[in-house]
């Protein structure tokens, strides 16, 4: 019997990272993607929010929730006193569903390991989910984000604050005031 002593795996850095993400070819999404979005932000934030994947104008452009989506992400932001360069974006996939479509579960499995990493290399407090498809990997749950929202909870060493996801309040706009309340809360758990 060795009484070998187990090294933590060194972080890979977000770079190498990135790099890995723009060659990867593991799934069909490489064939329609105009370019991977690995994430954008602060590598030492204090706050990862993760969303679901990449959009239209996401693929685009390369850079996290800059539709919509991410004007109202970025208003959200301001209630909670956060700025974009505070915290660090990313998604569970890194190529954008051809039409949106919802992200298939093999594509989630091959695509995940990159999350990860970028978890583990950042090294946040806070992971803030948007939407379900985060929400469930984050949480390792089958419960919908709107029984989640605005409770903090734990996986692992994280404190994860589920929120819905800024796209939800375009086409459901009694979704703000619950975003807006998210935020506020987020705000204040952030002081403490």
């Amino acid at each position: 019997m060795s009484s070998e002593v187990r090294m933590p795996k060194p972080h890979i850095p977000l770079e190498e990272l990135q790099t890995q993400v723009a060659n990867c070819r593991k799934c069909a999404l490489c064939e329609t993607r105009t370019q991977t979005v690995f994430g954008d932000g602060n590598p030492d934030a204090r706050v990862l929010f993760v969303g679901e994947a990449p959009g239209k104008n996401e693929d685009l452009q390369g850079i996290p929730f800059v539709g919509k989506a991410g004007q109202n992400l970025n208003t959200l932001l301001e209630i909670a006193g956060l700025k974009r360069e505070d915290v660090f974006i990313a998604n569970v996939l890194k190529c954008r569903p051809p039409g949106n479509r919802d992200p298939r579960p093999e594509e989630i499995e091959i695509c995940t390991p990159y999350l990860r990493e970028q978890t583990r290399t950042i090294n946040p407090e806070f992971i803030v989910t948007l939407g379900n498809f985060a929400t469930k990997f984050i949480l390792k749950t089958d419960r919908g984000i709107t029984g989640l929202h605005g409770k903090l909870m734990m996986a692992g060493r994280f404190k994860v604050f589920p929120i819905y996801h800024p796209a939800a309040a375009i086409y459901d706009h009694s979704k703000w005031e619950a975003l807006e309340n998210d935020f506020v809360t987020l705000g204040q758990l952030l002081k403490q």
